[in-house]
């Protein structure tokens, strides 16, 4: 439920606020988003859609608890996350130091936290 709520929280205000959500994502400060330029409106909204998207289906999975469902989301949410961390690999924008470890990290954690809930409902579901 959480990962859902954590999902939402990025994809309703890239949405809704995209030039916002871009020069100020993840916030306190930092930057992430804008180290990447130019701006484009077009990008940040579909990526907010599909931030939003995966939140919704990360609810509807917790809220149904069906394992099929759950397996399905969850496979979706760790590819998109695993693509999303392999470009960051890749491109760093103009990410150095301590943002550009936090950023990494994050994105880690976005593949990590997926994989590790799946193998979690499979084993407790044996």
């Amino acid at each position: 439920m959480l990962l859902g709520a954590l999902h939402l929280s990025w994809g309703i205000p890239a949405t809704l606020a995209p030039r916002w959500f871009y020069d100020t994502f993840p916030g306190l400060g930092h930057a992430w988003t804008a180290a990447y330029p130019p701006y484009n409106g077009h990008l940040i909204t579909d990526l907010g859609a599909t931030f939003t998207t995966l939140g919704v289906l990360l609810l509807l999975a917790a809220w149904l608890a069906d394992r099929k469902v759950t397996a399905v989301v969850l496979c979706g949410v760790f590819v998109f996350s695993s693509l999303h961390l392999a470009f960051h690999l890749r491109h760093h924008g103009a990410l150095t130091g301590a943002d550009l470890v936090a950023s990494l990290t994050a994105l880690a954690l976005g593949v990590a936290l997926p994989a590790a809930l799946f193998v979690l409902d499979r084993r407790e579901r044996a």
